[in-house]
């Protein structure tokens, strides 16, 4: 198996070590199949994983959330009666699905309905981390960054 060499990319990107991991993971991860998903993007900070878990129950599936990894896991409850089957092609199998989140993305619902798992993500950036304008000062002024607290008190004022 080939590998792919990120270190031309460290010259040039400061504190990306964890986006390079990433694409490191995403080349060595193989495709699974099941269950299989949808990634929907609903608007600029909106997104929905839809997941087909057909014959699951919602007691069945668990969802977790830890740091920037989201885990959706499903055991089916073993039955009793299981039956003579001349085929069987309803698979009847547990599954895990990882799906990394970017920062400040987090879990706002989960719902099944029609045997379709939906989870709704929203990414909330926090004020601080928000764009802010730099002046560049000539001389003796006021302060050279200028935040958006500092641009909404300027705005209440005039």
């Amino acid at each position: 198996m080939t590998t792919l060499d990120f270190s031309p990319l460290f010259r040039s990107m400061i504190g990306f070590d964890r986006l390079i991991d990433s694409l490191e993971t995403a080349y060595r991860t193989e495709p699974g199949g099941y269950p299989p998903y949808n990634v929907e993007v609903q608007d600029e900070n909106s997104y929905r994983i839809t997941l087909a878990v057909a014959g699951f129950t919602d007691s069945e599936l668990d969802i977790e959330a830890k740091e920037n990894m989201l885990t959706v896991s499903g055991q089916r409850k073993a039955t009793e009666a299981e039956g003579n089957f001349l085929y069987r092609g309803i698979a009847n199998r547990g599954f895990e699905r990882k799906f990394q989140l970017a920062d400040y993305v987090k879990v706002v619902d989960a719902s099944l309905e029609n045997g379709l798992l939906h989870i709704d993500l929203v990414r909330e950036v926090p004020d601080m981390m928000k764009p802010r304008r730099i002046e560049i000062r000539g001389g003796e002024q006021g302060p050279a960054i200028e935040d958006a607290s500092d641009r909404q008190e300027a705005a209440k004022a005039a």
